[in-house]
C-alpha cells in the first residue's frame, strides 16, 4: 500500500508507546550492540516456572490439548479460578462470572472496551500502569489523573476520589500493590475509601491484584470486593499467573465479577483473539490448584533486594527511595537531580533527563516517572539477580556523584 494512501483511526492520536517497553528494548539493543547495560524496566520475576506446572503444559501437549478451547476459559481452569477466588479471596464466582484473557491486559482492555462510551470518565490514581490510560483513550473514554502522591504513600485517599467522582464517571481502577511504586491498601485504607463508593452507585470498580502474592513485612492482604460486599455486584476483581507463578510469557490472566459484564467481555474477546492458548490454560489450571509453597522462598529473595535496594539508592545524592509494602518495584524520587549538570555539561531538566543520563553514562536503563503520570521520579524493577542489581545501584550512585551544581543560565 502506498504510503500516501495510508491514514490510522484517530483516536491512535492520544496512545503511545509504552515507555517500558521501549527502554526494555533500548537496553536490548544496546547490549546486542556491545554495550555494558543493565535493564531494570521489566516487569518481569527472573526466578524460572515451577517444574509441576511446566509438566501439566507437557502433559496437555503429549495428551492432544492442542485444540480451540471454550472462548474465555476452559471449565478446569475457570474452575481453579473460582477455587483461588474462594480460598485467597473469601470471594464467590460462578463460572458463568469467571473471564480468562490473554494476560490481565486483555482483561482490562475488554472490560474497558465493553463498557465505556465517548464521553465516560476512568478515574485512575498516578502515578499509574501506563497501559490504563491508553486503553480508555482507545475505547474513546476519559481518562481523570488523580494524584497520590508520595506525602500519602502513594495511595488514593478518599476525599481525592470524592472530589474525582462526576456523573460521567464510569469506573474507579484500583492497583494494589503498585506498578510503579509498589504500594499496598491496608483494609483500613480500603474501607476508607468503599465507604466513598457506596454513595456513587453509579461507579464501577476494577481491581487489579496481579501483584497479590508479592507483599512484604506481614502485610495482610485483601481486595475491594472483600472488604466491603457491597460492592461485589460492581467490582471487577482482576489477577493473573504472571508475576505470582513467574509466567510471564505464558499469557494468562482471569477475572471474577458481574455475570453480565463477563458476558459482553468475552463476546469482544470472541471478535479479537478468541481463546487464550490451551497449554498455557492447563499450566494455569495446575499453579492454581498445585503447591504454593515456593512463593514464601520467592518474596524474601524480593524482600532483601527491595531492602538492598532501597539502602543504597537513599545513599545516592539527589534521591530520595521509599520503601514499598509489595511488587517488585521501587519509585525513587529524584528532584534533588534536577537542575544538576552532568559531565558533558547538559543540565538535567526532567526524569526523562535523569533516564538518559543514568543509560548513557553508567549503562543503568531505569524508566522516568512521565510514563506513571507522576515527576520527577524513576521506576526500578528488581527482578533481576542480586548481583545484577547491587551493580545497577553503584552505577546510579555513581552516576549521581558525578554532577555538579548548574542551572539553565549555566547550560
Amino acid at each position: 500500500m502506498p504510503s500516501d494512501s495510508l491514514s490510522f483511526a484517530k483516536r491512535l492520536s492520544k496512545v503511545k508507546a509504552s515507555p517500558t517497553l521501549a527502554i526494555t528494548r533500548l537496553a536490548m539493543e544496546l547490549k546486542a550492540a556491545g554495550k555494558d547495560v543493565i535493564g531494570l524496566a521489566a516487569g518481569e520475576p527472573d526466578f524460572d516456572t515451577p517444574d509441576h506446572i511446566k509438566d501439566a503444559a507437557i502433559a496437555a501437549i503429549k495428551r492432544g490439548d492442542t485444540k480451540y478451547t471454550a472462548v474465555d476459559g476452559t471449565p478446569a481452569l475457570k474452575e481453579a479460578i473460582s477455587k483461588k477466588f474462594q480460598r485467597e479471596n473469601g470471594l464467590t464466582y460462578k463460572p458463568s462470572q469467571i473471564t480468562v484473557g490473554t494476560g490481565g491486559k486483555q482483561v482490562l482492555y475488554n472490560a474497558i472496551m465493553a463498557t465505556v462510551s465517548p464521553g465516560d470518565e476512568v478515574i485512575i490514581p498516578a502515578p499509574y500502569w501506563v497501559s490504563y490510560p491508553d486503553i480508555v483513550n482507545l475505547a474513546e473514554g476519559t481518562p481523570v489523573a488523580v494524584l497520590a502522591g508520595e506525602n500519602n504513600g502513594f495511595k488514593l485517599q478518599p476525599t481525592d476520589l470524592e472530589a474525582a467522582i462526576t456523573p460521567k464517571t464510569k469506573w474507579l481502577i484500583l492497583n494494589s500493590p503498585s506498578n510503579p511504586t509498589g504500594a499496598a491498601y491496608t483494609k483500613a485504607e480500603l474501607r476508607a475509601l468503599a465507604d466513598v463508593l457506596l454513595k456513587h452507585p453509579h461507579v464501577l470498580v476494577l481491581t487489579d491484584d496481579m501483584y497479590e502474592h508479592v507483599i512484604y513485612d506481614n502485610f495482610q492482604y485483601t481486595t475491594i470486593a472483600q472488604v466491603e460486599p457491597k460492592l461485589y455486584d460492581r467490582t471487577l476483581t482482576m489477577n493473573g499467573v504472571s508475576k505470582a507463578y513467574n509466567m510471564t510469557g505464558w499469557r494468562i490472566g482471569f477475572a471474577g465479577g458481574p455475570e453480565a459484564l463477563i458476558k459482553k467481555m468475552g463476546e469482544i474477546q470472541s471478535h479479537s483473539t478468541s481463546n487464550p492458548s490451551s497449554i498455557s490454560q492447563a499450566a494455569a489450571t495446575a499453579a492454581l490448584n498445585g503447591p504454593q509453597d515456593f512463593m514464601l522462598k520467592q518474596r524474601e529473595v524480593f524482600k532483601q533486594r527491595r531492602d538492598m535496594v532501597v539502602e543504597m539508592l537513599n545513599q545516592a545524592p539527589g534521591i530520595r527511595c521509599p520503601k514499598p509494602e509489595g511488587a517488585f518495584y521501587v519509585y525513587p524520587n529524584c528532584s534533588g537531580l534536577i537542575g544538576k549538570k552532568t559531565p558533558e555539561g547538559k543540565v538535567l531538566e526532567s526524569d526523562d533527563d535523569v533516564a538518559k543520563y543514568f543509560l548513557e553514562s553508567e549503562g543503568a536503563a531505569v524508566v522516568p516517572g512521565s510514563g506513571f503520570g507522576l515527576s520527577p521520579y524513576f521506576r526500578i524493577s528488581y527482578a533481576i539477580s542480586t548481583e545484577s542489581l547491587r551493580d545497577a545501584c553503584n552505577r546510579i550512585k555513581r552516576a549521581c556523584e558525578k554532577l555538579t551544581n548548574g542551572s539553565k543560565a549555566a547550560a
